[in-house]
């Protein structure tokens, strides 16, 4: 049963992952935004309505001194000289009332806003009779109303402007506090958002890793399945060929041999005959022999080496340098046709597509191993990535002897194959 591809789980994952992603970010946004209109409309719109009324603060102060000087009887001025002074104060008093209006807080209540300019109002009004009455001579009622209504009315106006000041205080902590809290969060967001893709992240990795692992273990049942029924096939195929080749060997050989025998008493056209039935006996013989050579199982690898190697020159024209080294093992039958059938197809390799005239196998005994080696000085392997059915079973083979196999090209042509298999 096949597995399931992840691609959908995958893009489903990456897609809610996004999706986090940018309700995250949007959040952060929100709550980055809502940083700085805390900062641009609240924190500085505060410390600079604080500014103003300070401001305002110190003009009372100045009121309160012009007017205690007013009251001192030892100044040699008149009230009325005090004019100047107090329009001087009016004038900064009312810019800095007006633009306090505008940067005061939002929370401010009407009520506030209205009492500290009407409080103001009714100050210049109750200035304005004082001087009226020290214009008309009365300066001892013009001191009484200063003493009974102006200073209670400028100290009225400390008091609510100090009031203001407070509460900017207030607010201004408050803001402070809350600036505090927008960082905290925005800080911990991060930390959550960071464990939550360090989560997805381990999570994805571990569902790939389970499921690489899975697909290798699969192409691992596959490959070693796939080993086995190559095995298999060419048991089957040295089983059917030893078979045939028997067949071949022994009846039909035997059926040419005795025509041959029969044929030669006569004359004539049955003598053309009989070498017809002969050249007939000769391939059939070399047939058998290439299905299955019989000299492995009677005389071993080597004397059916020195044997075939001669014929294989005369068929292909390329001759061959054979040397043998070590001490001669006899190796069990599997190992032999195993070797055998590496070195049929490496030489037949060499005939097709070396085009040379000229190959070398060199067969080592070694204490522990059997090296064998074919080499030429063709053109080498042109494809190195396209491998036919006869280098697949060369390697298959070797498997099956537990050994190892080198088939190495030289950079200006020429080919090695290497087998190297212990001995049974």
């Amino acid at each position: 049963m096949s597995q399931p591809s992840p691609t959908f789980r995958l893009l489903t994952g990456l897609v809610i992952t996004l999706f986090a992603v940018g309700v995250y970010s949007g959040y952060t946004i929100l709550q980055l935004r809502s940083l700085q209109s805390l900062q641009t409309q609240t924190i500085d719109r505060n410390r600079t309505d604080t500014l103003l009324l300070l401001r305002i603060q110190n003009g009372l102060n100045g009121l309160a001194l012009t007017m205690r000087d007013m009251l001192d009887e030892q100044e040699p001025y008149p009230l009325t000289a005090w004019q100047p002074q107090f329009r001087r104060l009016r004038t900064d008093l009312e810019d800095a009332l007006s633009r306090e209006e505008k940067f005061s807080l939002a929370d401010r209540s009407p009520n506030q806003r209205r009492y500290l300019a009407e409080s103001f109002r009714q100050f210049w009004d109750a200035l304005g009779r004082v001087f009226t009455l020290a214009a008309a001579g009365n300066d001892s009622e013009a001191r009484t109303q200063i003493r009974l209504s102006l200073q209670a009315r400028q100290a009225a106006l400390g008091t609510a402007v100090s009031r203001l000041l407070i509460q900017n205080n207030e607010s201004e902590t408050t803001t402070a506090l809350r600036t505090r809290e927008l960082y905290s969060g925005a800080e911990r967001n991060v930390y959550i958002f960071l464990a939550a893709m360090l989560v997805v992240i381990v999570l994805t990795s571990l569902y790939i890793a389970h499921y690489n692992r899975r697909l290798f273990d699969r192409v691992a049942a596959l490959s070693a399945r796939r080993g086995e029924l190559a095995q298999q096939l060419i048991s089957m195929q040295e089983s059917a060929f030893r078979s045939i080749s028997r067949d071949l060997h022994d009846d039909f050989g035997q059926i040419l041999t005795a025509i041959g025998v029969m044929l030669q008493r006569g004359t004539g056209d049955l003598l053309e005959v009989r070498e017809i039935v002969q050249a007939t006996l000769e391939k059939v013989r070399a047939l058998s022999h290439a299905l299955h050579p019989v000299a492995l199982e009677e005389v071993g690898l080597e004397s059916t080496l020195a044997t075939w190697l001669p014929r294989f020159e005369r068929q292909t024209g390329i001759a061959i340098a054979y040397r043998r080294s070590g001490d001669s093992r006899e190796l069990d039958h599997a190992t032999a046709i195993h070797l055998y059938r590496i070195l049929q197809e490496a030489l037949n390799n060499t005939a097709k597509h070396s085009r040379v005239k000229s190959a070398a196998v060199w067969l080592r005994f070694a204490r522990d191993n059997v090296t064998l080696e074919v080499a030429d000085e063709g053109i080498g392997i042109q494809d190195r990535d396209k491998q036919g059915l006869g280098l697949v079973s060369m390697r298959e083979r070797v498997e099956m002897m537990k050994g190892t196999i080198e088939i190495v090209s030289g950079e200006h042509g020429g080919t090695l194959v290497r087998v190297t298999v212990p001995y049974a």
